[in-house]
């Protein structure tokens, strides 16, 4: 618990000297600790937490277009500008990295500079996910570059691919004895062999999306996930310390109970789940083992809904309805897998790892968006991603494992199965909106997806349209308005790997 309080402390004081108009304020907090005096271990900690957090602001930001919650009345989905991650990655992440390679440099600590390597890559092409063209070379050096150009996301990508090799690279050999990094690792603890194996299995990530317009075949997919992560042990989480509150439990939970704004589960979530979208043939599963781990079923707080009720989500775009014309009543669960107080964040797991290569061998064999039959390694790894998910939950996947609609089989296995799994499992995840965006939302490849609902009448300039790209925040447009301008498209422009 202190080492969590440390950080946190660290977090806010190393965030008042990373951000552009910190830096170049002449006049330097009284209590700000120079740079010169943190060590390597103190800047990794909250550079891996702010990390973190940025992706659970993009989660918050883009939900509503990964059809994971349901945005309420009947308005088409706005443009996003998800100025949370923009600031975690360009005034609380790229500058302390900077600081971070500089000291490993000079102390001659390999294995750091290699774990800078990987978060700097999981920052910048998940800047590039979002807003396509982002500052790159220029970016994490504010004294040098104040009003810093924009790369190509195409280019970025490459560069962070390269990145992740030499991490491997690194991390595959000596280090340096008088630095261990167990200290500041926030995520394993010093482990060398799974910074390795995220490293192969974030790689992995990112050429599948890399496939239809970077040059990547699927076969480079299976090279590097084959490397990567082996069980849920390697899932790279933070996971809150007794004392500390989940951000999902306070927004989804306490937030309700306190009749405050709240998030609701979507309804194309709660129909993969209940059996409605993908009905279950056997007679023994009524619905997926999860939904009840992560959801409970009520009238209003603390009155269940009768046994009887199917599990109802809400419509996106609804007035508390769901698809059957029925008043939703499916909620976030209070000591939920995902919303209990000390729940982990979520950036990359084993079950996710599993559907990446599930998906790269279903296409290495030919397999297309309708497609039907796979080999014997797409349709293992599909069913060691189900296994995954299920026991990072916590739940008995056997009866939902051994149902025909999921054990489909070899010869019956589509994409539409693995993708699927993928969505559910990865619940949250951004990466589903790459999903969404690297098969053209789909419905052949994502069953039962839909657009929120909207007013017949309505006139805003994206009504119907799906969102494609992030726009980029007001607060970079005030400091750096010629590249922004030079660089901003609407945001229904698919970016470079989605073209």
């Amino acid at each position: 618990m202190k080492k969590y309080i440390k950080y946190f402390l660290l977090i806010t004081m190393i965030s008042s000297f990373s951000g552009c108009d910190d830096y170049l304020d002449v006049n330097t907090p009284s209590d700000a600790v120079p740079l010169d005096n943190l060590s390597m271990k103190d800047i990794l900690g909250p550079t891996l937490f702010n990390t973190i957090y940025g992706y659970y602001y993009a989660e918050l930001s883009l939900c509503n277009y990964t059809q994971y919650y349901a945005g309420y009345g009947t308005a088409p989905v706005v443009e996003s500008f998800n100025s949370s991650t923009w600031s975690n990655i360009y005034t609380k992440v790229l500058p302390n990295i900077e600081n971070l390679k500089e000291k490993a440099i000079a102390q001659d600590a390999p294995h750091f500079l290699a774990v800078a390597k990987i978060i700097t890559a999981m920052n910048l092409s998940f800047a590039v996910d979002n807003w396509d063209n982002v500052p790159y070379t220029q970016a994490g050096k504010p004294f040098e570059f104040p009003a810093p150009k924009f790369d190509d996301g195409e280019v970025v990508y490459n560069d962070m691919i390269t990145l992740l090799d030499e991490a491997i690279s690194a991390l595959s050999g000596a280090s340096n004895p008088k630095f261990n990094l167990e200290p500041g690792d926030l995520v394993y603890k010093g482990d060398v062999s799974k910074w390795i194996r995220l490293a192969y299995t974030f790689k992995a990530r990112m050429q599948l999306h890399m496939m239809k317009n970077g040059g990547v075949t699927a076969s480079d997919v299976l090279s590097s996930i084959n490397n990567g992560f082996t069980s849920n042990s390697d899932n790279f989480i933070l996971t809150y310390p007794e004392g500390e509150l989940n951000p999902y439990y306070a927004t989804n939970v306490q937030a309700r109970a306190t009749s405050n704004y709240f998030r609701a589960p979507n309804d194309q979530l709660v129909s993969m789940l209940n059996g409605t979208t993908y009905p279950f043939e056997s007679g023994t599963v009524e619905v997926d083992p999860r939904l009840p781990a992560m959801f409970v079923k009520e009238i209003r707080v603390d009155v269940p809904a009768p046994d009887t009720d199917p599990w109802r989500g809400f419509l996106n775009g609804g007035t508390g309805q769901s698809s059957d014309g029925e008043a939703a009543n499916t909620y976030y669960k209070d000591g939920g897998y995902y919303t209990k107080a000390s729940a982990p964040l979520e950036v990359l797991t084993y079950a996710e790892a599993m559907f990446i290569k599930s998906e790269a061998a279903f296409l290495a064999n030919g397999g297309t968006t309708t497609s039907t039959g796979t080999t014997s390694e797409a349709y293992n790894a599909y069913l060691a991603g189900i296994k995954g998910s299920m026991e990072q939950i916590g739940v008995d996947g056997a009866d939902y494992l051994a149902d025909t609609a999921v054990a489909v089989g070899e010869g019956g296995l589509m994409l539409n199965h693995i993708m699927k799994e993928k969505y559910i499992a990865n619940i949250h995840n951004t990466e589903t909106w790459n999903d969404f965006r690297r098969y053209n939302f789909s419905a052949d490849v994502f069953k039962g997806l839909e657009l929120r609902l909207e007013e017949d009448n309505s006139d805003d300039e994206f009504a119907g349209e799906w969102i494609r790209r992030v726009s980029y925040p007001t607060s970079e447009l005030d400091a750096n308005f010629d590249e922004v301008k030079a660089n901003e498209k609407s945001p229904i422009t698919p970016i470079w790997w989605a073209e």
